[in-house]
């Protein structure tokens, strides 16, 4: 469905694509926080965020009929680059059961503060849906 862009020689990536080609009816879904659908908070634990931002971004994505395997891109957003990669092997286990094994084109970064004041973690996601 997608083309994931590897350039000959280089290493392979490990979570994510250095790129992905596509061809379709585009989705973008806003940066979505670790919140319910009634934009509440129901933890503080930074894996516990991103399993539910995951899910928010997959709850869009069904509003367009689309699903994680349609996702071309991510940019993430953490408030502690330290928190974050101490749980990388949480992190890892939430993606997996959220989006499954298709790992987009993706950046992360740390910054100063989000928006909302309890939020950890803030992840932007481009998909496209084959014609």
């Amino acid at each position: 469905m997608h083309t994931i862009l590897q350039p000959e020689g280089w290493a392979k990536p490990v979570g994510y694509a250095n790129g992905v080609a596509a061809r379709g009816r585009l989705v973008f879904v806003g940066g979505q926080v670790g919140w319910n659908g009634q934009g509440q908070f129901e933890t503080d634990d930074f894996v516990g965020q991103v399993k539910q931002t995951l899910e928010n971004i997959v709850a869009v994505l069904a509003e367009a009929g689309a699903g994680p395997q349609h996702i071309t891109s991510m940019t993430w957003y953490f408030t502690d680059k330290a928190e974050y990669l101490a749980n990388l092997r949480g992190i890892g286990e939430a993606y997996r059961e959220v989006i499954g094994r298709h790992f987009p084109a993706m950046a992360a970064m740390q910054v100063v503060a989000l928006v909302e004041d309890r939020a950890k973690v803030e992840i932007q996601a481009t998909a496209v849906i084959p014609e």
